[in-house]
């Protein structure tokens, strides 16, 4: 199968202020805005959101 724009890799930056990212994927159709999600930052050792760069 191939790629195609629908799922595109995206990035997660830390909001802690420490520069860490995840990478994941996103379905652009259900989700057109900007993700947020409260994930670990290991540099800060606790939990953090985490938003879409672009």
């Amino acid at each position: 199968m191939a790629q195609t724009d629908a799922r595109p890799l995206v990035k997660l930056r830390s909001t802690g202020g420490t520069g860490f990212t995840y990478v994941t994927r996103k379905n652009r159709r259900t989700h057109p805005d900007r993700l947020v999600l409260r994930k670990y930052d290991p540099v800060l050792r606790r939990h953090v959101e985490f938003r879409e760069e672009r």
